[in-house]
């Protein structure tokens, strides 16, 4: 399991950055678990899994922490 923080939310997906990278990772509210999209703010801390998308890495399985 990854952790990271939100860093940009939009319309239904947002944005969740990880220490030591440098690319954001993509997440769509349709990959959330036990939390609905209009419960979470930029910088709450996320767990999730990582799965290859067509335009790279996204994270999947999202949970708050």
């Amino acid at each position: 399991m990854n952790t990271g923080k939100i860093v940009r939310l939009n319309n239904g997906f947002g944005f969740i950055t990880r220490e030591g990278e440098e690319k954001d990772l993509f997440f769509h509210a349709n990959e959330l678990k036990n939390v609905q999209f209009n419960e979470l703010r930029e910088g709450d801390e996320l767990s999730f899994d990582l799965a290859e998308g067509p335009k790279g890495l996204n994270a999947v399985n999202v949970n708050r922490v």
